[in-house]
């Protein structure tokens, strides 16, 4: 008789903690991160009601009109996620470091200045959706030429899509490329 009752009670026990943890605990945290929407879903970028990505996540835009991303390992798909893993001083990434530069210069040719560091290096996800201001505002001749808009204007709109550093000083402030091309679309 132990066994059984001791069996039962431990049934009994699995179905509460099922009930407990399987549903009811997954439901209050499902409803405590709806007071965060974008967060919790995704945050979703859309157009004329579509979702076209995340802010989340950076994107590849092909094209004078739009600003560019940072160079990604994975092409810019969610599937993986990675970088390179190439050492800053080996042949490879020299070269390829090299190769990217040219490639900016003959897209860029109004560009002033030194090409920014993070236009030449890939990121470390290979998703990331920011790049530094700098390389945001090397961009703006091409940009403005190829839409036929004053570059005051791409200089307002990046000054909009700036996240600035955590509370002023951590880490430094970046331009989400993704929300910064949906703002010149809508433009």
């Amino acid at each position: 008789m132990p066994f059984l009752r001791q069996t039962l009670a431990a049934v009994r026990f699995l179905l509460v903690m099922t009930v407990l943890l399987g549903f009811a605990y997954p439901a209050v945290v499902l409803l405590a991160a709806q007071a965060f929407p974008a967060q919790a879903n995704g945050s979703l970028v859309t157009r004329d009601g579509q979702v076209v990505g995340s802010s989340l996540l950076g994107q590849r835009f092909d094209g004078p009109q739009w600003f560019q991303p940072r160079p990604s390992a994975s092409d810019y798909s969610g599937k993986t996620s990675g970088g390179t893993n190439l050492s800053p001083v080996s042949s490879a990434q020299r070269d390829a470091i090299a190769e990217r530069e040219a490639e900016l210069r003959a897209a860029n040719p109004d560009a002033v200045g030194p090409v920014p560091d993070d236009a030449l290096t890939a990121s470390a996800s290979g998703l990331d959706p920011h790049i530094s201001v700098a390389y945001a505002l090397w961009q703006v001749p091409r940009v403005a030429r190829a839409r036929g808009v004053e570059a005051f204007v791409l200089e307002q709109l990046i000054a909009a899509n700036t996240d600035h550093a955590a509370l002023g000083y951590l880490g430094q402030d970046g331009v989400n490329v993704t929300r910064l091309n949906l703002a010149l679309d809508q433009r």
